[in-house]
């Protein structure tokens, strides 16, 4: 049981606006998304279920349960994406509020520095990133018919090495996927491209319209070796369920033998806080 008190949770509901039975700007989706990502619980479940079953009810319930840690990181986030969630900066009372309240349970005031390149834990060893980015360099010399499939077979091999369970591409009715791969017991639905032009809104909405199809949870990587089109991310939007790697992400991560579960986690965390779905690896591991 979390130690806010009566007062701090009033403020805190004057804030987030739950009067109304609302939290913020929140949808449905992306208050479970926040949840799961940012908090690491799953809002929807019965656990949390109260009164009318809303997102202030919901809301409040959790600030029952949780504990201190969880309260932490759920007002931390609140601090990063309430322009996100929210449509509009945060006000300043708002901002004081959750200081303090941060400060009081023996939190951060301020948000926490990404980790430095040595703090990153190396999950394999020196010489198989130096062959898996050796791999990464050959697929740059293949012929085109060749290589889309070569570029899905050495994803497979990358996942696998941090041991991410992937599987290769297969086809549904009607539509191809090009593999999936189970991150902290979530399966991400994989689209692989390499061609000469970076990538585009028409190519991201055609992902994102296959992740509709599937079970809700469903989670995607789109991963570009020639990247994203500025234009193209702004139009596709914010608040959706893909979040993005280009290949210079790829060559970053093995440069510097990062793990790419940290990366995976690092994009996915702050997809959530932010709604932006591509974030590059140099900008979260400084």
């Amino acid at each position: 049981m979390s130690s806010l008190s009566l007062i701090e949770k009033q403020k805190l509901e004057r804030e987030l606006g739950m009067s109304s039975g609302y939290v913020l700007g929140f949808s449905n989706r992306t208050f479970d998304d926040f949840f799961r990502e940012v908090v690491g619980v799953s809002i929807y479940d019965s656990y949390y279920d109260q009164a009318s079953g809303s997102k202030a009810h919901r809301t409040r319930s959790f600030w029952r349960l949780a504990t201190d840690e969880q309260v932490l990181l759920f007002l931390n986030g609140l601090r990063e994406g309430w322009e996100i969630y929210s449509d509009e900066p945060i006000p300043d009372s708002a901002e004081k509020l959750l200081k303090q309240i941060i400060r009081r349970l023996g939190g951060h005031s301020e948000p926490v520095a990404q980790p430095k390149d040595e703090e990153v834990q190396v999950q394999i060893d020196e010489n198989l990133s130096q062959r898996i980015f050796s791999q990464l360099i050959e697929l740059a010399d293949l012929a085109p018919q060749n290589r889309g499939f070569a570029f899905e077979r050495f994803l497979k091999d990358l996942f696998d090495a941090y041991g991410l369970s992937a599987r290769s591409s297969f086809r549904l009715i009607g539509e191809q996927i090009d593999g999936s791969f189970v991150l902290n017991k979530e399966t991400y639905l994989l689209e692989a491209k390499w061609q000469n032009a970076p990538t585009g809104a028409a190519d991201l909405h055609t992902f994102e319209g296959k992740l509709s199809q599937k079970a809700f949870w469903s989670r995607g990587l789109f991963l570009s070796n020639s990247g994203f089109s500025s234009d193209g991310l702004q139009a596709f939007g914010k608040g959706k369920r893909i979040v993005c790697m280009d290949g210079f992400d790829l060559s970053e991560m093995l440069r510097r033998r990062l793990s790419v579960v940290d990366v995976l986690e690092a994009k996915v965390r702050r997809a959530a806080e932010t709604g932006r779905p591509f974030i590059p690896v140099r900008e979260l591991f400084v």
